[in-house]
């Protein structure tokens, strides 16, 4: 995850903080703080459910042979990478609750992974 998020400073760096800051220097305009929250999840949801549905890898997984699927080995759908994304924010917000559940599931597997039926896997050679 924290390589993960050192990418993540990338990928928001140029969909997030260049052009605000071209609206603020160049227009003198600053969006409500609802509209930023809402950009930041746009942007990384984007980029998470784009990286998934395409290999089932975002960069930094592909980098520690992590692979997401479905508890069968099949390919996720959209719908279900959505929500798989939707429920990953409330287990990262509320202290990394979700993220702990791993401790405890008999598979290991995060809570958000478990309620949008996806798992992560090792992926093979």
């Amino acid at each position: 995850m924290a390589y993960e998020s050192l990418l993540l400073l990338g990928v928001l760096a140029v969909t997030f903080l260049l052009p605000h800051m071209a609206l603020g220097m160049g227009f003198g305009l600053v969006s409500p703080g609802w509209a930023l929250l809402s950009h930041v999840f746009i942007v990384l949801g984007t980029y998470f459910v784009w990286y998934w549905h395409h290999g089932g890898q975002t960069l930094a997984m592909q980098t520690w042979k992590i692979q997401l699927s479905t508890p069968n080995g099949a390919e996720p759908s959209l719908a279900r990478l959505a929500l798989r994304y939707v429920l990953a924010w409330p287990s990262l917000v509320y202290l990394g609750a979700g993220l702990l559940w791993a401790l405890f599931d008999r598979d290991r597997q995060f809570l958000h992974d478990r309620l949008a039926g996806t798992c992560l896997v090792f992926k093979r050679d």
